[in-house]
């Protein structure tokens, strides 16, 4: 598992969301977000940036480049 799908998955779980839930808020399918999840497949940059901003994080911390959120 990658440092990219490790933080997701862990930010998914602090906000007591499904991946049904965070899939239909970052609009993609439930699937996609499992994928990202299992370090299986990489979003797009447009997806990525959703995700960050969902989140209120850093694309640098979702890339594992800092730990800083």
């Amino acid at each position: 598992m990658s440092i990219f799908s490790e933080r997701l998955l862990s930010l998914r779980h602090q906000n007591g969301l499904s991946q049904k839930e965070c899939a239909k808020s970052l609009r993609i399918s439930p699937r996609a977000c499992a994928y990202y999840e299992a370090g299986e497949r990489e979003p797009q940059l447009s997806v990525l940036i959703r995700m960050a901003d969902f989140y209120g994080v850093s694309l640098d911390y979702l890339a594992g480049r800092t730990d800083e959120p």
